[in-house]
């Protein structure tokens, strides 16, 4: 009885099955024949990653073209308003990466071997970052670099370059198929990074990193406001009117003659090889560290610094205190500060213990204005006494701003 209901099943199944087939059938007799546009559409969803099939995408990009070139004296207008996406497409793209910390991708690059980049995560401000931190004078912490390339995760022994700054360690090749060097920074990190000069990895060296989502986005905006376009070089009369309307905005007043002779002069900084232009990535760091010294507290810019920033701090404290009673003068520290400003020649490699190696200012550089000059003088001799902790607290920005490779100087004592 058994077998005969399980075959009195089996022909109701059929039958069900013939009846949905031949609805299925005149279904699709009824039907209207699919549009280009929805077939189209049809396969992007299926196939899901935003790309449709080649012939289909390669039909439809035809007959729009043979569209477009039927219709008379529009192809000039069609070249216009493809020019506008373009560049608005590619404004889009760099606010994107300005947004997320990211620089400009080498021209060179190729994609089909780059490696999978870093996340950048901006920094949060915490509840204590205001409070001050203990960072005792005579313990040195002595970090240690890691021991695997930070990218592929292999230790290859004399092969791997170290960061100045952090204790990340990194292959060449590995920077070169990230994209994050171009050739000639790759060679200049090959020449200094084992060298007292040092060289920062592309996490140290971008101290846009260190402002947060909130601080970022104001700067942001400011950029907007006064037209700056993200990747783009800035001549003098550029710096000029961003400097007035940011002085405008806060103080609402504007630039005094000694201060446009100041904006001049920083404007000179920041071309070092005097080419009558800015780059972005300089004139971006400059207004990051600005941001920093405006909004952040110096105990807070004390917990940004690694313990190999910190080291040196102490190293060249500790020199300066020749009587080792944990004491300088304000004239002293003032010159340990300025001298933070440039980097060292690269045939100069052998150098007393600084923070970030670098050289004081030329009285001939375009930087140091007769009045800044005559400042020094005064300062230097200045007695009044500081201890290492006030020492570390002043001198946090200039560590900060010591990061870039670039030659640029991207902060100046004020007037």
């Amino acid at each position: 009885m058994g077998v005969l209901m399980s075959k009195k099943q089996q022909v109701e199944k059929v039958q069900k099955c013939s009846v949905v087939v031949s609805a299925f059938k005149d279904g699709l007799k009824d039907r209207a024949a699919p549009a280009a546009g929805a077939l189209t559409e049809e396969v992007i969803a299926e196939n899901g990653d935003g790309s449709a099939d080649g012939s289909h995408q390669a039909n439809k990009e035809h007959t729009e073209q043979k569209d477009k070139d039927s219709k008379p004296g529009s192809l000039p207008n069609q070249q216009a308003s493809a020019s506008l996406r373009e560049e608005h497409k590619a404004n889009q793209e760099a606010w994107g990466r300005l947004r997320d910390g990211k620089g400009v991708e080498p021209e060179d690059l190729k994609k089909a071997h780059q490696l999978t980049p870093p996340t950048f995560v901006r920094p949060k401000r915490e509840v204590n970052d205001d409070q001050p931190v203990d960072v005792p004078l005579g313990q040195r912490q002595q970090p240690v670099n890691d021991e695997m390339c930070e990218v592929c995760e292999v230790w290859t022994a004399d092969d791997l370059f170290p960061c100045r700054t952090c204790t990340r360690v990194f292959h060449d090749g590995c920077l070169r198929e990230m994209g994050y060097l171009s050739t000639e920074a790759l060679q200049e990190m090959r020449e200094t990074a084992h060298t007292t000069t040092g060289w920062s990895c592309y996490y140290c060296d971008n101290v846009n990193l260190l402002l947060t989502e909130e601080e970022m986005y104001s700067l942001m905006e400011t950029f907007k406001q006064c037209k700056i376009i993200p990747e783009s070089c800035l001549v003098s009369d550029e710096l000029l009117q961003y400097r007035h309307f940011v002085t405008k905005q806060l103080f609402e007043r504007d630039l005094t003659d000694e201060e446009e002779e100041e904006v001049l002069a920083q404007f000179a900084a920041l071309d070092p090889d005097k080419k009558g232009q800015i780059e972005w990535s300089d004139f971006l760091y400059h207004e990051s560290l600005s941001v920093l010294q405006k909004f952040r507290t110096e105990n807070s810019l004390v917990r940004i610094l690694t313990a190999k920033e910190r080291d040196r701090a102490r190293a060249i404290f500790q020199s300066i205190d020749q009587d080792k009673d944990g004491i300088i003068t304000a004239g002293e520290a003032r010159k340990a500060q300025t001298s933070w400003f440039h980097k060292i020649n690269k045939e100069s490699q052998s150098c007393s213990v600084s923070i970030s190696h670098v050289g004081p200012i030329s009285e001939s550089s375009p930087a140091s204005s007769s009045s800044e000059r005559s400042r020094d003088k005064a300062l230097e001799n200045d007695n009044r006494p500081v201890t290492w902790d006030n020492f570390l607290r002043e001198s946090a920005i200039y560590i900060l701003a010591a990061r870039p490779n670039s030659s640029a100087m991207h902060i100046r004592l004020p007037l």
